[in-house]
């Protein structure tokens, strides 16, 4: 475990396309990101948000720049290393759940651990789905469980590796306010248990609010940055007491 930052990036430029169809996405980006902590992206569309979130977790290679993640040079790893790289020490939550639809929510949460060769995966991952309150759904599959439910699925499967930084693309986009929020409980939740470092693309200022830090993006550029209002876990935001 480093005692540096959990995520470095410094001068990190990304171009995707081709030939007349090529957008400059990210144009030299420098964040430092201290481990434990939480960082909200914010800005409009386009503004480059999911694509350096993606850079962070290997997932998105830069043109140019460094990009340091729990210590770790991305740069010069293989696709196979940076994917071993992920399953050590990234844990990531996409708005639409990506969950394998003919797998139980046991199986989907064990996947990880499997990958990496663990025995005890299954008993592991009946822990984090209990944990995350789905205990009386391991045998059902994605369609038979709410969105939320899914979504609880899709962070159990995250944090079982017990990743030193958990990311989320805009982990509440397809779910409704309340739903949301516990959502959003629990992966607060999991960050005070493990120090874990939270980086997350959101377009809900309440959300943002939620982070130490709120770093603005447009056009590929860091606009800003200010400090947030962390709230204790559990407190609902925007809803009446």
């Amino acid at each position: 475990m480093t005692s540096g930052p959990a995520i470095a990036l410094k001068d990190v430029h990304l171009t995707l396309g081709e030939g007349a169809g090529r957008v400059h996405i990210l144009k030299g980006i420098d964040l430092d990101i201290q481990t434990g902590s939480s960082v909200g992206l914010v800005g409009p569309s386009g503004s480059g948000k999911s694509t350096l979130l993606m850079v962070m977790a290997g997932l998105e290679r830069a043109d140019s720049g460094a990009v340091q993640v729990a210590g770790t040079d991305l740069s010069p790893m293989s696709e196979d290393q940076l994917a071993r790289f992920r399953g050590r020490n990234v844990g990531i939550i996409f708005q639409s759940f990506h969950l394998v639809p003919n797998m139980t929510a046991l199986e989907n949460v064990a996947v990880p651990l499997e990958l990496a060769g663990d025995r005890r995966a299954f008993e592991k991952a009946k822990a984090e789905l209990e944990a995350v309150g789905l205990g009386h759904r391991l045998s059902h599959y994605p369609a038979q469980m709410s969105g939320g439910e899914q979504q609880r699925v899709a962070v159990g499967r995250a944090l079982v590796v017990e990743p030193a930084i958990l990311i989320a693309d805009e982990p509440t986009g397809n779910l409704d306010a309340a739903t949301g929020e516990q959502i959003i409980d629990l992966m607060f939740s999991a960050r005070t248990r493990h120090n874990t470092t939270l980086v997350l693309v959101t377009h809900d200022p309440a959300l943002a609010e939620r982070c130490d830090r709120v770093v603005r993006l447009r056009s590929g550029e860091i606009e800003g940055e200010r400090a947030g209002s962390p709230r204790p876990v559990g407190q609902v935001v925007g809803q009446p007491a």
